[in-house]
């Protein structure tokens, strides 16, 4: 496994390019609502990185996903394709930006409710933001991966949710993704050390009911088997000589 550990100047371009990242998903917030559609939410972002920021937006075109951001509500899991589906009262939408900036990337996700959520949709969502937090909790150099898998897997299923197991944070960078993988679940102490300059995801994909998961036809949208509510949360961070830097943080915004 061959991580790129990033120079000062390197982190400096990854601050750009995850605060612009940021910024999508601040604008974007009020426009999930009920009626809109995921395809609309798609084009609002797609011009905003284009047009207003100058940058591109990753996942258009990456092997073949056919849109500028992933939006994925309710039993979707992850690298939902917006379209025509329309937002009702209660769905709980993740939304996924990557953009690019002068060749670097930034990358983060939240969850937003359209109205008002159902109780199963908020109780993952924010166990799914609780556990992300732990698992940046955990970064520091000395620490290991499998510290951030521990962090986030215990809390998820002290809340009895489940730690989706296929998808995982990544390195990033120059590219969309590197080494190392970040699992969300593991035994502390196991894994790759880290080290200053490091800059990767922590992305937990979080179910209300079990961990499995299935792929639709689409060969991109991954549901929840059970057809379980499932959340995400991610941050784009490097580690630090005395802890992590969250680079996809807003100054005045909280985790």
């Amino acid at each position: 496994m061959a991580v790129h550990i990033k120079t000062p100047d390197e982190i400096e371009q990854m601050r750009v390019a995850g605060r612009l990242a940021a910024e999508v998903l601040r604008m974007i917030r009020p426009y999930v609502q009920p009626g809109v559609t995921t395809g609309e939410l798609d084009r609002i972002c797609h011009d905003y990185i284009v047009n207003e920021q100058q940058a591109h937006p990753a996942p258009l075109n990456y092997h073949g996903f056919p849109k500028s951001v992933c939006i994925s509500v309710n039993q979707q899991v992850c690298h939902g394709i917006p379209g025509d589906r329309e937002l009702v009262e209660g769905d709980v939408v993740n939304i996924d930006v990557t953009v690019i900036k002068d060749g670097w990337h930034g990358d983060t996700s939240k969850m937003f409710y359209a109205g008002e959520p159902t109780t199963r949709g908020r109780r993952v969502a924010e166990v799914a933001h609780q556990a992300m937090v732990r698992g940046i909790e955990t970064v520091q150099p000395g620490a290991t991966l499998g510290d951030i898998g521990h962090a986030i897997q215990t809390y998820a299923e002290a809340q009895r949710c489940s730690v989706v197991r296929e998808y995982c944070g990544h390195g990033i960078g120059r590219g969309f993704h590197e080494d190392p993988q970040v699992m969300h679940y593991g035994q502390p102490g196991e894994g790759m050390v880290l080290e200053e300059g490091m800059v990767f995801t922590i992305e937990p994909m979080i179910n209300a009911g079990k961990r499995h998961v299935r792929l639709l036809p689409d060969q991109w949208t991954v549901v929840t088997k059970d057809h379980s509510p499932s959340a995400q949360w991610e941050h784009t961070l490097a580690v630090t000589s005395d802890g992590y830097e969250i680079l996809t943080q807003l100054p005045d915004d909280p985790v």
